[in-house]
């Protein structure tokens, strides 16, 4: 392990040891090399994921293990899983590969067919081999990828009748020409030590996976250090030079990441890195360092290649698989047009099929849960904005496209993270989701100061008569602060996540309580009975003026009562003059009580402030415009790191 302190200075002295990928193998008798694009994987990295989104015994009996299968008689196994498949629609659209090979060994009796579907999921036998009393026999199954570009994919079924089959090593290759990119991974952790240290320790437990990355670096940016653990040091030794322990102020997970791809592409661009963004806190499946970088090496054209999100609390769950953000109305995770969302993965469609990304869905930027970006798109379009956190990732995304790199999001792909919809709204952090959606439509939307006030007006006036008073305290704040301009950003945003979290402070709705407070700070139960809400209002804007109305005179549908954190609507809380809020996280409450004179006060503020808005928006948004070189740059985010620059560094444009 090579590890730098907090002030680290990049010389070519402290350079990591440089390991080169062995994606790409020779040809047996000549030929081009075959790159592995991916394993034929049979159970998860851990007994927390379901085995199902690997391969399913459809019939009779069978062991799966990581990487092998043993089928008693009669039996039958396939791969048409989420991590199963090969996602041949992706690869003929954005790559010129023109087949895939399967490898396997095989023991026993028993025959394995290579399956492919279209659009409409009709599977059809693309190849197919029989063993008889096979003794760790090689196979190879081929396919051309040439009847995918509007979707479709390949996987394996694996049958018996009178004998038991065993298939092990299976490998999808495609063939090369061109050297692999060396692709580094950057970890960006803050006080999440355990969770760093598990992902970690997958990446370490898999040498074949690991084996297809570089450098990993691990940039630490918490009070609560990595290396304050024992565990670390077995960990690092097991990574060896591979891991550079970064530590740093915290600057958020901009701050974090841009700290990776900082180091990645220092030197000069033959010797720079593509760089794997990975969050500390995913349950990693170790299978998605080799088919990021592998999908990422085949582009036809420098694509940053983004890893889906499958949630952590429901693990069959996929989040989104392709999406899109619409700043001017602060919205993101919006689904693409086909894609699935919150999909069951391990369900069947009403024909019994099962569930997965049949038809190619393009996406418009990934979240940085885990995702590929290359070297030349850094140095053609700069580094990350200093945002801290929230929309970093999707403002780089459209800085890509409108440059003229896609994103694409790889089914199979994927990582386990903890699931937004058990995340509540009313946090800090939205602070940033809302300044930074403010900045981006600056930077990549005509700016619409009609639309993007007129949404602006919708949030607070819900938000006032749903009591919900530190969270328009909180959408004001991030309003005024962008129109201070450029200069917010001059720390990294670093002063503002402290004075945000100073603010809400003095609004007792943001405060999380646990339960066992709840028969002390209600005192009778029946103040606590649960009151569901109503179907939505056929009319929203004449459902809040009644709101509005009751709240002006002081009249209330209901005194008190406790609801559910899937019925909290602005349209039901404002119905009462107390409410009890389950959080989203499932884990308290929170109060939210009446105060009109807070309400008001609030309500004149952000008059004011959308006047100011609607005045000096256009401005402000062209001065963003202006600074967005320098604040993209290299020397930068060098200025913020503290780092002396080489002479012979140059920034990215």
């Amino acid at each position: 392990m090579l590890r730098s302190a907090d002030s680290t200075d990049t010389t070519p002295g402290d350079a990591p040891v440089a390991t080169e990928r062995p994606a790409a193998e020779p040809r047996d008798g000549g030929g081009p090399a075959r790159l592995v694009a991916q394993r034929g994987l049979f159970f998860g990295p851990s007994a927390l994921v379901p085995e199902d989104l690997y391969s399913v015994v459809e019939k009779g009996a069978a062991e799966r293990e990581r990487t092998r299968v043993t089928l008693a008689a009669n039996s039958r196994v396939h791969t048409n899983t989420y991590f199963g498949r090969f996602h041949a629609t992706y690869w003929q659209r954005w790559t010129p590969v023109p087949q895939v090979e399967v490898h396997a060994v095989l023991s026993g009796t028993g025959r394995v067919r290579l399956m492919a579907s279209d659009t409409n999921k009709v599977w059809r036998i693309v190849d197919a081999q029989d063993v008889r009393d096979a003794d760790a026999a090689a196979i190879r199954l081929v396919a051309p990828i040439d009847r995918f570009v509007d979707g479709g994919g390949m996987w394996l079924e694996i049958t018996t009748e009178t004998g038991e089959l065993t298939v092990a090593d299976v490998r999808w290759t495609v063939a090369t020409s061109r050297p692999v990119p060396r692709t580094d991974v950057v970890i960006c952790s803050y006080n999440r030590v355990d969770d760093c240290l598990n992902t970690l320790q997958a990446m370490a437990a898999d040498p074949v996976a690991l084996g297809h990355v570089g450098t990993v670096y691990v940039v630490d940016q918490g009070s609560d250090r990595l290396e304050s653990r024992p565990r670390f040091a077995e960990v690092a030794g097991e990574l060896g030079e591979r891991l550079r322990y970064l530590r740093q102020p915290n600057l958020g997970g901009a701050g974090g990441f841009t700290r990776g791809l900082f180091e990645a592409t220092a030197a000069e661009p033959e010797e720079q890195s593509d760089v794997l963004l990975m969050d500390d806190d995913v349950l990693l499946e170790p299978e998605i360092l080799i088919r990021l970088t592998g999908f990422a090496a085949c582009t036809s054209h420098p694509t940053i290649v983004g890893g889906q999100m499958l949630n952590l609390l429901h693990p069959g769950h996929l989040h989104i698989s392709a999406e899109y953000a619409d700043p001017e109305l602060l919205q993101v995770g919006m689904p693409m047009p086909g894609a699935l969302r919150e999909a069951y993965l391990l369900g069947t469609d009403e024909r019994q099929l099962p569930i997965n990304q049949e038809r190619r869905v393009d996406t418009e930027y990934n979240g940085w849960w885990s995702c590929l970006i290359p070297a030349a798109i850094v140095r053609a379009i700069g580094y990350p904005l200093p945002l801290f956190f929230q929309w970093d990732d999707i403002e780089f995304g459209y800085r890509a496209r409108a440059h003229g790199f896609p994103t694409v999001a790889l089914p199979g792909a994927g990582v386990w993270h903890a699931d937004f919809g058990w995340k509540d709204w009313d946090e800090w952090h939205r602070y940033f989701n809302m300044r930074n959606g403010l900045i981006t439509a600056a930077l990549h939307t005509d700016f619409s100061v009609k639309r993007i006030t007129r949404r602006l007006g919708q949030l607070l006036s819900q938000y006032l008569v749903a009591m919900h008073y530190g969270l328009s305290a909180t959408l004001l704040q991030a309003v005024e602060d962008f129109l201070d301009g450029p200069e917010v950003l001059q720390d990294g945003s670093a002063a503002a996540a402290a004075e945000i979290r100073r603010i809400r402070a003095a609004y007792p709705e943001t405060v999380v309580h646990p339960m066992s407070e709840l028969p002390t700070a209600i005192g009778d139960f029946r103040e606590a009975q649960v009151v569901r809400a109503a179907n939505p209002p056929g009319n929203e804007r004449l459902t809040w003026l009644k709101r509005a109305v009751y709240h002006a005179a002081g009249r209330s549908v209901h005194r008190s009562g406790f609801i559910p954190a899937g019925d909290a609507h602005w349209w039901h809380v404002s119905t009462f003059e107390r409410a009890i809020v389950a959080d989203m996280s499932e884990q308290g409450y929170r109060v939210r009580t009446r105060d009109r004179e807070r309400a008001v006060e609030l309500a004149k503020r952000g008059v004011r402030t959308f006047r100011r808005f609607v005045t000096e928006g256009p401005a402000v948004a062209q001065r963003y415009r202006a600074e967005m070189g320098r604040l993209t740059s290299r020397a930068n985010w060098a200025r913020l790191y503290g780092v002396d620059e080489r002479p012979d560094v140059t920034d990215g444009k």
